[in-house]
């Protein structure tokens, strides 16, 4: 009898974006005999025990990264939190230290978690991110990203090499001697052909208090939408919840299934240009209009990216009126990449002995 390796998921707590892209990943180890661990905190961890109750699920230290009201104000937050999230760190390798030992673990995928690596097992991270825009100090976040990489055994990009690509200028790098390998776009979902029942589907996610800020924003300005609009607060609870208020039906959060139906159903989408949202999106051929997240500089520069390349629209969150969907009509929409990721091949990583 084989027994099944044991390989340690491990996606960052920064919505759910980290957490829902990995769920492919999780999926491909089950079929290829291995035995996945999940290791997370917060909202992304509570989400992936959701999707999968018969795993075992692993809690790390927390970074405790929020949003400040003022978006301007998000690089000097990080920059003043820094202490705590390098704590936080510290205490994520003591505790894949232990983790090692105790559920014996072959081999690790970390989403963006810094300190989720091991000299004594196969280590890869996932990122989109090779450069980090942080606005004149670009090339400082940049470069210690790239350090945190070089620890790693491989780095996964899910995107193409070539162009056109989802990630631009993220996700590559002019000159590198990284072991980097383009797995092509990630997502949960698939294409379902089916009739359009929602007029649009708003998808929030993300760290608080900008999440709340723009459903507060939404719920009031959309009031004027004509048409049936499906509402999805991206709030992680117990029990889901769906309500219906005028021609809002309101819900606190999907799983797999139902969101992927949900979109398939919808005619576009309203969401933050999150890199897990726009591939996802991708996948299933969706027109959507983009809100970056205030002071994030990742999805000020996905949002222009898509608009330069005609495929959808964006705003300033200050900016948004609803009169600006239409605009959705004059861009191409998303289209799908390769999402043909070869996860034998991937995988062989945690063969060698």
């Amino acid at each position: 009898m084989n027994i099944k390796k044991r390989i340690l998921v491990a996606p960052l707590n920064w919505g759910l974006g980290h957490a829902t892209r990995c769920i492919p990943i999780i999926n491909a180890l089950i079929e290829h005999s291995y035995e996945p661990i999940i290791a997370s905190d917060g909202i992304a961890l509570q989400f992936l025990k959701k999707e999968f109750p018969d795993l075992e699920a692993i809690e790390l230290p927390s970074y405790n990264i929020k949003y400040p009201k003022k978006g301007y104000r998000l690089k000097w937050k990080l920059l003043k939190d820094a202490p705590k999230i390098f704590r936080a760190i510290k205490l994520e390798k003591r505790a894949i230290k232990t983790i090692l030992k105790t559920h014996e673990i072959n081999g690790i995928i970390s989403d963006n978690r810094l300190g989720v690596y091991s000299k004594k097992v196969p280590s890869v991270f996932i990122t989109h991110q090779l450069n980090v825009l942080s606005g004149s100090t670009t090339w400082f976040s940049s470069k210690m990203h790239q350090k945190t990489i070089r620890k790693f055994d491989e780095c996964w990009i899910p995107d193409i090499e070539n162009e056109p690509n989802l990630s631009g200028k993220l996700g590559h790098l002019k000159n590198h001697d990284f072991n980097l390998k383009y797995i092509g776009s990630l997502s949960r979902f698939n294409k379902i052909d089916c009739e359009i029942i929602y007029d649009l589907l708003v998808l929030l996610s993300g760290p608080e208090p900008q999440r709340t800020i723009l459903e507060d924003i939404l719920f009031e300005k959309l009031k004027a939408f004509k048409g049936n609009i499906l509402f999805i607060k991206g709030k992680v609870e117990t029990n889901q919840i769906i309500t219906k208020k005028n021609q809002f039906t309101i819900c606190n959060f999907m799983l797999t299934k139902d969101l992927e139906k949900a979109i398939n159903e919808s005619a576009f989408v309203l969401s933050r240009s999150g890199y897990t949202t726009i591939m996802d999106l991708a996948k299933l051929n969706k027109k959507a209009f983009f809100i970056p997240t205030p002071g994030q500089f990742e999805q000020e520069y996905l949002a222009k990216h898509l608009q330069e390349l005609q495929l959808c629209p964006s705003c300033n969150q200050a900016d948004f009126k609803t009169e600006m969907l239409h605009k959705v009509n004059n861009y191409k929409g998303l289209q799908s990449t390769n999402f043909n990721a070869d996860f034998k091949g991937l995988f062989s990583l945690f063969e060698c002995e």
